[in-house]
């Protein structure tokens, strides 16, 4: 899943606003994202599809604040790079703008093999989780890295909330929302 994750995100804007050098991005990106996985897998879930070519990583966030910091963004440096400040800041902004105010599953991220994009993959891994969504009556949340992205979640129901993150001398991440739909 780690390998899937690397090749998916390695030309991805905010991938390489964490690593500029793209041989060091080839060197440690496998690790920075392995940390997403291992947070999906142990608070969380992974889907993949059967071919392994697609795989969503998602968190049921509670309402309210989180009782504890959360240590992830710490994590995401000391494990990828710990000289690289942005290994850590990019988890520390997008986590100061999430949403608390309710229950929510959040798409922390989703992966599809570069030869398979463009396939429906992202899509058909979404879609099981959202249908669930609306007939619980809860909310989804997530924040697209590029416009490209972006679009597919607008199809799918997702707004953007009107706030950016902004990363320094970087690209901007999208943070959408979804409120349940259906009768």
């Amino acid at each position: 899943m780690v390998r899937l994750l690397d090749e998916a995100f390695m030309d991805d804007p905010v991938s390489s606003w964490v690593f500029p050098d793209e041989a060091q991005r080839r060197t440690l990106h496998s690790k920075f994202l392995g940390v997403f996985v291992d947070v999906a897998l142990t608070e969380g879930r992974a889907d993949i599809t059967e071919d392994g070519n697609a795989a969503a990583l998602w968190l049921q966030i509670p309402a309210g604040l989180p009782e504890e910091e959360d240590d992830t963004p710490a994590r995401m440096r000391e494990v990828s790079d710990p000289d690289n400040e942005r290994a850590e800041l990019i988890g520390r902004l997008t986590g100061a703008i999430h949403p608390h105010d309710r229950a929510h599953e959040y798409l922390l991220m989703i992966a599809v093999s570069p030869d398979h994009q463009g396939k429906g993959l992202g899509k058909a891994l979404i879609e099981p989780v959202l249908e669930r969504c609306d007939r619980e009556g809860t909310p989804a949340y997530l924040e697209a890295s590029s416009e490209r992205s972006g679009r597919l979640y607008e199809r799918l129901g997702f707004a953007y909330t009107g706030t950016t993150v902004d990363l320094p001398d970087g690209p901007h991440m999208w943070p959408m929302w979804r409120d349940p739909q259906g009768g």
